[in-house]
């Protein structure tokens, strides 16, 4: 158990932080499987910059690796162009 001020508060700040992290992860990561499991290509590709960037805005706030969220989009992109 924590023993100093700055400790307890530091561990209040972490946990408030992940929550938040997990919110967004968790609502970026809802969008990519709507995104993947849609079949039609114009519904796909007015969704594909909407999911873009919520994985920049997350690689922005070190949610997620920049190189992380750029692979994700590139593949997006990939699945939404081979759409017929």
């Amino acid at each position: 158990m924590a023993n100093h001020k700055s400790s307890k508060k530091r561990i209040r700040q972490s946990e408030s932080v992940r929550v938040h992290n997990k919110y967004y992860a968790r609502t970026t990561r809802n969008a990519i499987k709507a995104l993947r499991n849609t079949s039609e290509k114009e519904a796909a590709t007015a969704l594909l910059p909407k999911v873009s960037a919520m994985l920049d805005k997350l690689a922005k706030i070190n949610v997620i690796h920049s190189n992380k969220a750029s692979n994700l989009k590139s593949k997006l992109a990939l699945h939404v162009n081979k759409l017929a």
